[in-house]
């Protein structure tokens, strides 16, 4: 019985070992800098298709718990070309300051997806009657050096844009939104922002460092990242070392929504607004899953007690409906922070509706 268990295990290793890469050498097995699960030509993988639009396979053919892990159990694919838009995790947390965790965050939100369907019946969208869309799996980052994974993340999603592809992220900690946004600009200029979370981001230095998950923002607006009058921070909220803790961010002409304004009404009212703000200029989206009060959402790495509830982070996401929005992330989920699964269940529905929120999504 352990000889057979033996032997199972060692097959498990062998077919692990066969989706790597060798190094030169030691023949020790190296995951190559790129984007995808798995290595092109892979079986399970598959290229861009003839078909006019990819989307999940339906519970009435395969059973939600059969098939790889994939978002939406839609196809993976290792290349964007011929696709409208792509899910694309980015599993890192090396620049969180409080809770880790948020690594494990794309695996988990992929496996609570697996329960979507196609069609928003509240919004009437059908995304994927009007888009290509695929899973391209994980960015492979450097877990021991935060900056080479921000130059990796960058140069993956300069490709990814440039074929085309609307990226849709699943993080992964707020570091991410940075060298993501290097890419989005080399592509369409400075862009404007919609920012949901808990805390502005805004910090200059974390412990010395320039780049982390408090700072992000602060670095987009030294780089000329962003169309500061066209960023809107929303469910800001927390105790503070400082009276004015959002002075630097309404210095550079951000719209500041503290949570408390948001409490016991709709946010229809401020979607509508701000909708008028951007107009058409190219808009990008990240929410971080800590925006929402963590009665809801407490799988993060940095909670604040007073949030948002569900149904203002779907009024927020479908009030872009209409935007030229130009890429979305979802992030700062810590799975290890909730054994249920269900703030992952929750952001694998906000990156649905990131989804069904994009440009060239027709309704009903």
């Amino acid at each position: 019985m352990l000889a057979g268990l033996g032997s199972s295990i060692g097959g498990m290793l062998r077919l692990l070992m066969s989706s790597c890469t060798r190094g030169p050498g030691s023949g020790v097995a190296t995951w190559r800098p790129s984007v995808g699960l798995l290595s092109p030509g892979h079986p399970r993988i598959r290229q861009a298709s003839d078909a006019p639009h990819h989307q999940s396979p339906g519970s009435e053919s395969l059973v939600q718990l059969v098939g790889v892990c994939s978002m939406m159990r839609l196809p993976l694919q290792s290349s964007p070309e011929g696709l409208d838009a792509a899910f694309i995790g980015v599993p890192l947390d090396t620049g969180t300051s409080n809770r880790p965790g948020a690594r494990f965050g794309p695996h988990r939100i992929r496996e609570e997806s697996v329960m979507l369907g196609a069609v928003n019946p509240s919004t009437g969208a059908l995304p994927f009657q009007s888009l290509r869309v695929a899973d391209l799996g994980n960015v492979n980052v450097n877990l021991y050096n935060l900056q080479d994974s921000c130059r990796v993340i960058r140069e993956v999603y300069q490709n990814v844009l440039e074929a085309g592809c609307i990226p849709l992220t699943l993080g992964g900690d707020h570091t991410i939104t940075y060298p993501i946004l290097q890419a989005v600009a080399k592509k369409h200029g400075p862009v404007g922002l919609v920012h949901v979370g808990a805390h502005t981001n805004t910090t200059d230095k974390t412990l010395g460092e320039k780049v982390n998950h408090r700072t992000a923002f602060r670095r987009c607006v030294e780089e000329g990242l962003l169309d500061c009058k066209q960023v809107v921070q929303i469910g800001i909220r927390g105790s503070s070392k400082t009276v004015d803790p959002y002075r630097y961010s309404r210095s550079q002409g951000f719209r500041v929504v503290l949570a408390e304004d948001c409490w016991m009404k709709s946010l229809v009212p401020l979607m509508a607004e701000i909708r008028q703000q951007m107009g058409g200029k190219p808009l990008y989206v990240s929410f971080g899953i800590d925006a929402l009060d963590p009665a809801y959402a407490p799988g993060t790495g940095a909670p604040e007690v007073a949030g948002l509830t569900p149904s203002q982070a779907l009024e927020i996401i479908r009030g872009c409906q209409g935007l030229n929005v130009v890429g979305c992330d979802l992030v700062e989920v810590s799975p290890p922070y909730d054994l249920t699964g269900n703030t992952a269940l929750l952001a694998a529905n906000l990156l649905f509706e990131m989804l069904c929120a994009l440009p060239k999504v027709t309704t009903v």
